[in-house]
């Protein structure tokens, strides 16, 4: 029997780590089941959840050319979509509003209908097409290099201007 990706087989527990546990599977060959994989919830120690020889279900989510096999127990199992926790629209990550954001009138801030900022004088957004990664990666870097310029002009006043040793 070989094992093949998205497949759901029967294994045994055979050892347990920080950062998982090994599923020996039913053609001899063991998987390692990641801590992230193992339950819906967030798994501090992974031997409250699993011991050693336990059987448990696994989904393979992937075999690697040097036979390392991935495995997952918590999309193994079968739940109706009602079952799964819905994110509200808009709101991925949100925890609130950052500080420094826009509209807050922070480093990044400015911004805002009357904040004089990249989105004042109530101008209409054209649409924009999706940025490649090319456009996306020359932004990061002009950035970058405009936050690093901007470090070592504040470092080298600290230090009392360009090459000048402390007496």
């Amino acid at each position: 029997m070989s094992i093949e990706v998205g497949s759901k087989v029967q294994g045994k527990v055979t050892g347990i780590t920080h950062f998982g546990a090994f599923v020996e599977l039913p053609n001899g060959k063991t998987g390692l089941v990641h801590i992230s994989e193992v339950a819906d919830s967030y798994v501090k120690d992974i031997n409250e959840v699993l011991t050693v020889g336990q059987e448990v279900t696994v989904k393979v989510l992937n075999v690697e050319n040097d036979g390392k096999i991935g495995l997952s127990i918590k999309k193994a199992v079968d739940r109706p979509v009602s079952e799964r926790p819905e994110r509200p629209a808009g709101e991925r990550f949100s925890r609130g509003p950052r500080p420094g954001g826009p509209g807050q009138g922070g480093p990044r801030g400015g911004g805002g209908p009357r904040g004089g900022g990249p989105r004042g004088g109530g101008r209409r957004e054209q649409r924009r097409e999706p940025e490649t990664f090319d456009t996306l990666m020359s932004k990061f870097l002009k950035d970058s290099d405009e936050r690093l310029s901007t470090l070592k002009r504040q470092t080298d006043s600290k230090r009392g201007g360009r090459g000048a040793k402390r007496g």
